[in-house]
């Protein structure tokens, strides 16, 4: 009977050692999409503080105009008027695509918005003493191809005479 124990004992250990990493991967991913699907429900309810806490205190924001690239307190304060007045911003995750190991890693999503369209979010997110937290996010506008030169024109026209090319 000790020889049984002990050798069931032996597989469980082993099973325990072989799975580990695989378990420690998904539960990192399963993680980082949990904070992820956080951020987009969020932003969606205008829920200013638990947003903001998925971001490191030196994250990085790119948003789509070009102007748009902020810390997070600059970011902050663009967002809060918004916020506080019920205003939040709707992306709906459509694929995302994880990768990296250890406590680096970087991801892209294919968003949808009811106001833009197809958009992409890609950035970096960094396990911190408090989780897994957004260091970088950069949100861009997805322009098909076969109308690409029309949609890049208007954006020259509307910054031709200002100077910021």
């Amino acid at each position: 009977m000790k020889l049984s124990i002990f050798r069931l004992a032996t597989l469980v250990l082993w099973a325990s050692l072989l799975l580990s990493p695989i378990s420690k991967a998904e539960t990192a991913e399963t993680q980082i999409h949990a904070l992820l699907d956080g951020l987009h429900r969020d932003a969606a309810q205008a829920n200013f503080d638990s947003y903001f806490s998925r971001y490191t205190a030196d994250a990085i924001f790119l948003g789509t105009d070009k102007t748009e690239r902020w810390s997070v307190a600059d970011f902050k304060d663009y967002a809060r008027p918004h916020f506080e007045a019920g205003r939040g911003w709707t992306y709906q995750p459509l694929e995302r695509f994880i990768m990296g190991d250890g406590g680096l890693r970087w991801f892209d999503e294919v968003l949808w918005s009811e106001n833009y369209g197809h958009c992409r979010g890609t950035g970096v997110v960094v396990n911190t003493d408090d989780g897994w937290r957004i260091a970088h996010y950069s949100l861009t506008f997805l322009i098909p191809n076969d109308v690409a030169a029309d949609a890049t024109a208007l954006g020259i026209a509307a910054e031709a005479g200002t100077g910021h090319f």
